[in-house]
């Protein structure tokens, strides 16, 4: 049996907030298979945000291991853990994080000159990618000049310009209506076949999580429903 793509195991986190201190995941497993749809699924609160955030490593437990290609992020130094962002993962974030004085086609390529992709060739995939979400004629517009749906988009496009294995997604359609939701869904479904990716969405969304091809639901900071991927 092959050894999944990442692993998490007896993950714990907790903040502390002045005198409070806040357990946000109490000892939690995952097994995330190369090519899964899965779905994170839980009340707000739950620890969907933070689990997501610890297996693409925008943040560290407490306690436990996230194993990635058989490699623990533990060990890894800053530079590697910010390679690892960079290329192994991409991040789609229900607020999209577009930098506003950017237009579509530089909030996209941003991520790839990061990476130090030529400008050129950064621009090429760029404008590719803003074809294959549907915004070829929306490149040159600035994000207060697009629609919800059309700043998700352009989001997705950045997240994908480097070819990532691991797509993660933080409520991708919390901003917006059910209609524009499902069309966000469908298309990050068609991208993970297309570009042979791994999808985890983190969502309270029912309706969501029923396009998955597995869930996890959390609960207090527990998963409620263990089984084998």
């Amino acid at each position: 049996m092959s050894e999944p793509l990442l692993s998490a195991h007896g993950l714990t986190k907790t903040y502390v907030m002045g005198s409070r201190t806040l357990e946000v995941l109490k000892g939690v497993d995952v097994e995330i298979k190369r090519g899964d749809f899965v779905a994170l699924r839980g009340a707000s609160g739950t620890g969907k945000s933070t689990l997501l955030h610890l297996i693409g490593g925008l943040d560290t437990p407490n306690a436990g291991e996230i194993v990635f290609h058989g490699q623990n992020l533990s060990g890894f130094s800053e530079g590697k853990l910010t390679h690892f962002r960079n290329r192994s993962v991409g991040f789609v974030f229900q607020a999209y994080h577009l930098l506003p004085e950017l237009t579509a086609l530089e909030n996209v390529c941003l991520t790839a000159r990061i990476a130090r992709t030529a400008a050129g060739q950064a621009e090429r995939r760029a404008r590719e990618l803003l074809g294959r979400v549907g915004l070829a004629d929306r490149t040159d517009h600035k994000p207060a000049e697009l629609s919800g749906g059309e700043q998700q988009r352009v989001a997705i496009a950045r997240a994908l310009i480097n070819e990532p294995e691991l797509l993660l997604a933080d409520e991708p359609t919390g901003n917006l209506d059910s209609k524009t939701g499902v069309e966000i869904i469908e298309l990050l479904k068609s991208l993970r076949v297309e570009k042979n990716m791994t999808l985890v969405i983190a969502t309270h969304d029912e309706r969501v999580a029923a396009h998955a091809g597995r869930v996890i639901l959390l609960v207090d900071g527990l998963v409620s429903n263990p089984s084998t991927p």
